[in-house]
């Protein structure tokens, strides 16, 4: 076993579509590296710095984002006589398998993993941040107080004209009065 600690360039694209690691950050990395007998295991975290924006309020923001990861990297010529055989046309558990090349593996597909999936999906500046006034756009974390006056929706102006110069006693009046006279003739 072999523990070691390593500063390495953003590979690039870590982002999902409001936040992601700067393409010129450094990650940093713990790892942990054991032989096993079919490879090498590696368990390690990452930290990462992450910029981006709230959904909320769109104002900017940044922190640091920590991933764990764990994974085997096998031995090329590993004995594959515990393992079952393989049915033809069966190449999907080939294709997870990362293995090692030489005495090197490539760590970049499991951090992207690792990191891209560490990554809040809606970040927010704060827990209970308010957003935006949906009719003006104004922060109301800075005015929690903000309003508006009752909007009136234009297709029922008119009715609400209407509804204005009818009280409610004149309408009950009016129904009752004229469905009488329509019955008694």
């Amino acid at each position: 076993m072999k523990r070691l600690s390593r500063e390495v360039e953003s590979p690039g694209r870590l982002a999902v579509e409001f936040i992601g690691v700067p393409d010129d950050a450094t990650i940093e990395l713990d790892l942990r590296l054991e032989s096993v007998m079919e490879g090498v295991l590696v368990t390690g975290t990452a930290r990462a710095p992450v910029t981006g924006e709230c959904v909320r309020c769109l104002e900017p923001l940044g922190h640091t984002v920590e991933a764990d990861f764990q994974e085997l990297f096998s031995y090329p010529d590993a004995d594959d006589r515990n393992r079952p055989a393989a049915e033809p046309g069966d190449d999907a558990e080939d294709e997870d398998t990362l293995f090692l090349e030489g005495d090197l593996f490539d760590l970049e597909p499991v951090l992207r993993d690792a990191v891209v999936l560490a990554l809040p999906l809606q970040p927010v500046c704060r827990q209970d941040c308010p957003g935006l006034c949906p009719e003006c756009g104004a922060k109301l974390a800075d005015d929690p107080d903000h309003t508006h006056d009752e909007a009136v929706d234009i297709r029922w102006a008119a009715l609400q004209g209407l509804a204005e110069t009818m009280k409610d006693g004149e309408k009950d009046n009016d129904l009752r009065d004229g469905g009488g006279d329509s019955q008694e003739k």
